[in-house]
């Protein structure tokens, strides 16, 4: 019997070749996959989805929003996809993404753990925290940025001084072709390094700049096939080679610099002047250290900071290269946003947000650009807490969802001309006029809680640009507005543009 047995066994060992290994694990890995895709009962419908990787191969990466905006077309303003390992439900329309971020706000509060992500900042910070924790990070950081100015005539003036410093290197091109992007990424990123660092930088120092090509690499980068195929397989891809180990690397460039930074901050504290946002999360870390359930800690305050000048830089400067290229390609409404200006505020004066009541075509300008420049056309990813039902369907706790704003600011319902600029959109009779579908700052709990600081610096950033300089193309150049660079943000292809100063 024995015999019987290590023969029977000698057999099957003699019979594992490698191809039949393979074999075997190919079909575990598949009958895995699919159990683990099988979808609830009235779950939203989608398109098909290959094993492993979903549908990511019938997806146009290199404008994603396009090809989610032409399947809500086909499924409908609810439906499901499979981006490699990640089940996401799209939500597009306004009255859709109203019902679920305002009325079941609490519900979809949540941020998913998509690996890439996650393995930057885990659940720390203000962008990817969730639960009590973000709410507490939140609350404080509004709360500060509220003693820092935010909303006050202090920040104003602290924006309008770093606008000066920018309309001199302009100054300085002389009405030659120039590339704005990295004079006012930097710019911008100054007015949120104040608030946080408690210091602007010199716009060459190398330093700074190394900072921000590396956010500039990442906003790329975390969207690429090999960024999406870490977030299917990302045990396996974290040993191949990839675009994704330089997402990690640029990542840890900025974090390290704001260690930095904290480090020096920890060296000349003084708990009874606070000179900026980490001064005042050190003292919230002293005053908790014996309670280490808090969450006031170091590396939520390192997130916190990297989170503050992520956002704080990016939307804004990508929304007012945006604004500059429409203006040199619609010169006629260049000239109308500076008849107004010259109207209320002259050509002396300094811009104030106190004007902008005034400036009803201005205003509706700015707002233009931010619909049509689209920046970030499907939002950021949110996470049902428990089981809902949206739209008659069944949506089970751990639900990811994604807002197509696409969907709602090119609504041919909504806008006259959703293709075209058109600042007409937020004007009756003359007068500004708000629009229920203007969602660049999305809506509910987690809208962005940099809302006012980014209405302030577009205002002035934008009426002061124009106050100075006419924008216009390069001889022999042609601008293109249509076209785009997708990375997290949707921004304007590389140009350069002349800056004509204005008596």
């Amino acid at each position: 019997m024995q015999l019987s047995v290590m023969s029977s066994g000698t057999f099957l060992l003699q019979q594992l070749t490698v191809s039949n290994v393979l074999l075997f694990l190919a079909i575990f890995f598949l009958v895995g996959d699919y159990v683990k895709r099988r979808a609830p009962k009235n779950f939203p419908p989608g398109p098909f989805s290959w094993p492993i990787i979903g549908c990511l191969p019938s997806l146009d990466l290199a404008q994603l929003h396009v090809s989610i905006n032409k399947l809500s077309e086909k499924y409908g303003d609810i439906f499901s996809t499979d981006m490699g390992s990640l089940r996401l439900v799209t939500l597009s329309g306004l009255q859709t993404i109203k019902e679920a971020f305002f009325q079941q706000g609490d519900i979809f509060a949540d941020r998913p753990h998509v690996p890439i992500i996650y393995n930057v900042s885990k659940e720390y910070g203000l962008i990817n925290s969730n639960g009590h924790s973000w709410k507490q990070q939140r609350r404080f950081a509004l709360s500060t940025l509220r003693n820092f100015g935010m909303g006050k005539n202090s920040l104003e003036e602290r924006i309008n001084e770093e606008i000066r410093y920018l309309s001199e290197v302009i100054e300085e091109q002389k009405g030659q072709p120039f590339d704005p992007h990295f004079h006012i990424n930097s710019s911008v990123s100054n007015v949120i390094c104040a608030i946080s660092f408690g210091d602007r930088f010199d716009y060459q120092d190398p330093e700074f700049q190394s900072l921000l090509r590396s956010l500039d690499e990442v906003l790329k980068l975390q969207i690429s096939v090999s960024s999406q195929l870490y977030n299917s397989l990302p045990q396996i891809m974290k040993f191949l080679p990839g675009s994704h180990h330089k997402v990690f690397e640029h990542w840890n460039i900025i974090k390290m610099f704001v260690k930095k930074i904290i480090q020096k901050h920890r060296e000349d504290w003084h708990p009874s002047e606070p000179r900026d946002f980490i001064d005042c999360y050190i003292a919230e870390i002293e005053k908790f250290k014996s309670d280490p359930s808090s969450g006031f800690d170091e590396e939520n305050l390192v997130q916190c900071t990297v989170d503050l000048f992520f956002a704080g830089t990016e939307t804004t400067s990508t929304t007012l290269r945006w604004a500059i290229l429409y203006m040199a390609v619609n010169t006629e409404i260049q000239e109308k946003v500076q008849a107004e200006i010259h109207q209320v505020i002259g050509h002396s004066r300094q811009p104030l947000t106190e004007y902008r009541k005034n400036m009803p075509y201005t205003n509706a300008v700015i707002h233009e650009v931010q619909r049509i420049g689209n920046i970030l056309p499907l939002g950021v990813l949110r996470q049902s807490n428990r089981d809902t039902t949206l739209r008659g369907f069944h949506l089970p706790k751990g639900t990811i969802v994604m807002a197509n704003q696409t969907s709602v600011l090119y609504d041919e319902n909504e806008w006259k001309t959703p293709d075209i600029f058109n600042p007409e959109h937020f004007l009756e009779n003359g007068k500004f006029k708000k629009r229920d579908a203007f969602l660049p700052f999305l809506i509910g709990s987690r809208v962005c809680l940099g809302e006012q600081l980014a209405k302030m610096e577009l205002f002035l950033y934008f009426t002061t640009f124009l106050q100075k300089f006419s924008f216009k193309a390069p001889k022999d150049a042609q601008l293109n507005v249509s076209k785009f660079t997708v990375g997290i943000t949707l921004s304007p292809l590389p140009y350069k543009i002349c800056a004509i100063p204005r008596c």
